[in-house]
């Protein structure tokens, strides 16, 4: 079988335009639907009132209806007297005229009898029988809804492309409309590829994933108006594919599929679009990253998009190409992108020829808004929710300086940056217990660069707590040192927060018998490291330098050693991950991870993990609920328990740290 290269990638405006020529975008039809089906709907016509709503003068009070000029003089000291000469209820028509000198009695929504022009509210009146004294005036118009005051009879109420919202079907009730014409809404069949797949719900054999995109794209069209379904997950067999496809094809008007996109020999989906009819593919490749193996094809006058098969890539062509279509599809009014500017806090350097989508996650410092990069690959999922945006950096645009200003394009209509309790640092599974035990989850942002990205991020003014553990070389003490040396004396304070045990994390009965970080320079041994920056890179490059100064070597001579020195994870759990998959014999991770990966653990130290605070923030109310769960023994028992016996509180825990 023969393998098919990407030529002529296209960018994303040209895309659409390519497949216009092939494919109209345009809405499919419309249709007349009842209100309570029209949910969400896209509105196919102007809306013009055919009434005046109030449809009458009403009372907006229960009261009495009166000339206001009888009224001009009452207060508390002199009333007015009137005499009552009849009631108006809810539903009927007056039988009364309201002359001088006399009053109606009224309900909240009667209709106001002839005569009447006010409505005086009866916590204001005294009624004995007939007579009616009122302690205070009313004004012409007070308390009454004239006709059409709301809408008036040919009134634009709704306009063409609008989605009819609970509100927007509230209206037009109200006005009487018991039908209302909207566009078709596309129908899409949804299909996942690959051998690799697994249905949630199923174990997992090793290499094999759970399917994400089909639910991932299925839930996203019908949140933007199209009625999808997932047809589930195709195998790699041109045959079957084919066969699947054509039968979608004659109920849907659109095929979507993902993985299975790329130029490889096991990669079908290109190749049955082609079979599936003239003019079969019209796009194979974007100059975009993620996203660049994306297939678009049109087959017996309906459309075949291929998206790639990482959640991410495939995400980012959802929003990119996806979206578009389906919006002109269902005859929406194309909404505006939503944007803010932001700052870069690191440099981002890319390859020139591509268009790069980056998801970031956005902070607000003391100089405005700041784009953390989330680092995620074309795989991430975590991303598809962590980010609250992302940047595009274009096809010519080869590197982006720190503190350069960018565009971030919100991935939700709303996105709450203000109020944010910000954590940025290190990542630890007891901390995330800790927010949500004290209900900050919703209203947290906790972005994990490693402990020096947190104290850098403190300086900066981005952080409102940055969890840290590094390890001083020269004093033995853990973070403290770190507040003069970093210059953050007078500007930030160290909250002692718990002790974790950090140690040698390999395979079950210790098979190498590796018995401690001098085993790391041995040929058959391969190591997982974790990233710079954190503190257990920290704590590993001290203990190699002790260990190359007993051999007369610098610590890059013994890293050069090191079997997987270079190999860098980012969390405790993929470190466990590594050595349980086969990856890497042995790493250095907290205890708790080799428990949750049924893993032989080695304890090496017990590290001090602090959360650094600038002292501007310290009073915060959310920072001094953190603080006092520090400091209450019963809370922080209470939480520890399920991480024993790699987690202990200590007598430090909560209070304030000072430098040495």
């Amino acid at each position: 079988m023969s393998r098919k290269i990407f030529h002529n990638l296209v960018s994303l405006g040209e895309a659409l335009s390519l497949i216009e020529k092939y494919y109209p975008l345009k809405p499919l039809g419309v249709e007349r639907v009842g209100l309570e089906k029209a949910l969400f709907r896209v509105l196919a016509e102007d809306v013009y009132s055919p009434v005046d709503y109030p449809p009458f003068d009403r009372s907006e009070v229960d009261g009495y209806a009166v000339r206001s000029v009888d009224t001009s003089w009452a207060d508390e000291v002199s009333p007015v007297k009137l005499t009552v000469t009849g009631r108006v209820e809810v539903g009927e028509k007056p039988a009364y005229t309201v002359g001088e000198g006399q009053a109606v009695e009224v309900s909240t929504g009667a209709m106001i009898p002839r005569g009447a022009d006010s409505v005086v509210m009866e916590e204001y009146v005294r009624r004995s029988g007939s007579e009616l004294l009122v302690y205070r005036g009313v004004y012409p118009g007070e308390n009454i809804s004239t006709t059409g005051s709301d809408v008036s009879i040919g009134d634009l109420v709704l306009q063409r492309g609008v989605v009819l919202t609970p509100e927007r079907i509230g209206l037009l009730a109200g006005l009487g409309l018991r039908e209302v014409l909207v566009y078709k809404q596309p129908r899409v069949a949804v299909f996942s590829t690959g051998r690799e797949l697994v249905e949630p719900g199923h174990p997992l054999s090793p290499g094999m994933i759970y399917d994400v995109n089909s639910f991932l794209i299925t839930s996203f069209l019908n949140s933007i108006g199209a009625v999808a379904r997932n047809h589930g997950i195709l195998p790699d067999d041109e045959e079957v594919v084919y066969k699947r496809l054509s039968e979608a094809l004659v109920e849907n008007d659109i095929i979507i599929t993902s993985g299975g996109t790329s130029a490889g020999v096991k990669d079908v989906v290109y190749r049955v679009f082609d079979k599936l009819g003239e003019p079969g593919v019209v796009i194979h490749g974007l100059k975009v990253k993620p996203g660049k193996p994306t297939v678009i094809g049109v087959a017996r006058g309906k459309l075949l998009i291929g998206l790639p098969g990482f959640p991410l890539s495939c995400y980012m062509v959802l929003l990119k190409i996806v979206k578009p279509i389906i919006t002109r599809l269902t005859g929406l009014a194309e909404p505006a992108e939503r944007r803010v500017e932001a700052r870069i806090p690191v440099k981002i350097r890319k390859r020139v020829g591509f268009s790069t989508f980056i998801p970031v996650s956005l902070v607000l410092s003391r100089d405005g808004l700041v784009a953390y990069p989330l680092q995620a690959g074309s795989g991430s999922i975590s991303s598809l929710v962590y980010s609250d945006g992302f940047i595009t950096i274009g096809e010519n645009v080869e590197l982006i300086e720190e503190n350069e200003t960018v565009q971030v394009d919100l991935m939700r209509p709303q996105v709450e940056v203000e109020g944010r309790l910000v954590i940025i640092g290190s990542n630890d599974p007891l901390l995330y217990r800790i927010v949500s035990e004290l209900g900050l989850v919703n209203r947290a942002k906790i972005i994990p660069v490693g402990s020096l990205g947190g104290w850098h991020a403190v300086a900066r003014g981005e952080a409102d707590i940055a969890p840290t553990h590094l390890l001083d070389e020269e004093t033995g003490q853990y973070n403290t040192p770190f507040i003069l040396k970093l210059g953050l004396k007078g500007r930030a304070v160290i909250v002692k927060g718990y002790r974790r045990l950090i140690g040698l994390v390999y395979e079950k009965g210790n098979p190498k018998n590796i018995q401690g970080i001098e085993d790391f320079l041995r040929p058959d041994i391969r190591i997982v490291n974790r990233n710079k920056g954190s503190g257990v890179r920290g704590f590993i490059d001290a203990e190699l330098k002790k260990l190359g100064s007993k051999l007369g070597l610098s610590l890059e001579e013994v890293s050069k050693r090191v079997n997987g020195y270079f190999y860098e994870v980012k969390t405790h759990t993929a470190v466990a991950a590594a050595v349980k998959q086969g990856r890497a014999d042995v790493g250095v991770a907290v205890g708790w991870a080799a428990s949750v990966y049924g893993l032989d653990f080695k304890p090496l130290s017990w590290e001090e993990f602090d959360f650094l605070i600038p002292l501007d923030r310290l009073q915060r109310s959310e920072i001094q609920k953190f603080i006092n769960a520090l400091r209450s023994k019963e809370f922080m028992e209470k939480v520890v328990r399920e991480f024993k016996p790699y987690y202990q509180v200590y007598e430090a825990t909560g209070e304030l740290a000072s430098p040495p």
